[in-house]
């Protein structure tokens, strides 16, 4: 009872201290980096405080502090598991499908046949299941890294390719006409005026695809792995009911998630400086 009181409290302090922060320094630069990480340490604690003080089984629920201590016993364990899925399969994956999309997109913008008859197909594709193509490219490919960046490459090809597409048609008839004026070739029009107002489509699609890539990595491996990766890991410690192990491999896969979301964000932030959406940042 003691841990449930005190988590409810610091709870209600930290609600507290956010909403004031937020109240009267909106735009501060410190206050925009304390407020979630304040918010974020709260949640710890009130998990702490809610699974101590109601005496919930580790089985169903562990509390932070023991999953903390099962990363720091894992760390190698987790590490390997990090290059396998992470940075063979999601990342390898996510550079062909990108680059793939990005190709295939300007083949669509010159040709209104691949338009009308690709772009439908690719949505199709698109809303196939996961749990439906994995098993799939998982024979065709292998178990090892190679089938998971298959994976991946199906997930992020579409809504990159989505974007891109949108992208390069997002300039006005005046602009191309003045490209026109000037005697521009298609390709002199496409790296002065098309790709460049592309980018915000491009980065959306770049940013999206990010979260799709992890996951598509990770379910690929439910369905078929070496005895490695983070998907792996999962299944057969929930098997063994490690539930610590799983929350630990879980904790990996977000801060990756976010790194890698970041990452793109910063990416967009340099290209883009020229956009009004940047600009007001």
């Amino acid at each position: 009872m003691i841990w449930t009181v005190g988590a409810i409290a610091v709870w209600l302090v930290s609600w507290g201290v956010n909403h004031y922060i937020a109240r009267h320094h909106p735009n501060a630069g410190w206050a925009k980096l304390l407020v979630p990480v304040l918010f974020g340490a709260t949640l710890l604690v009130l998990w702490e405080g809610l699974v101590r003080g109601l005496n919930v089984s580790p089985v169903i629920l562990p509390p932070p502090s023991m999953i903390a201590a099962r990363f720091a016993q894992s760390t190698d364990l987790l590490w390997g598991d990090f290059i396998q899925t992470i940075l063979k399969g999601a990342l390898s994956g996510y550079v062909i499908g990108c680059g793939a999309a990005i190709v295939v997109a300007v083949l669509i913008d010159r040709s209104p046949f691949l338009q009308r008859g690709l772009l439908p197909v690719g949505n199709f594709v698109a809303a196939l299941p996961i749990v439906g193509i994995a098993p799939i490219l998982v024979m065709w490919f292998g178990f090892d890294w190679q089938s998971k960046a298959a994976v991946v490459v199906v997930m992020v090809f579409f809504p990159v390719l989505v974007n891109m597409v949108a992208g390069l048609a997002a300039t006005d008839a005046l602009q191309r006409d003045l490209m026109a004026t000037y005697s521009a070739s298609y390709g002199q029009a496409l790296m002065k005026l098309r790709l460049p107002a592309a980018m915000p489509f491009l980065f959306n699609g770049l940013k999206i695809a990010t979260t799709l890539a992890l996951i598509g990595a990770i379910v690929a491996e439910f369905f078929g792995s070496p005895t490695r990766g983070m998907g792996f890991r999962i299944s057969t410690a929930v098997g063994q009911l490690d539930l610590p192990l799983v929350w630990a491999e879980i904790t990996v896969a977000a801060l990756a998630g976010s790194g890698f979301f970041g990452g793109m964000a910063l990416l967009e932030k340099a290209v883009t400086f020229w956009h009004p959406s940047q600009r007001a940042k």
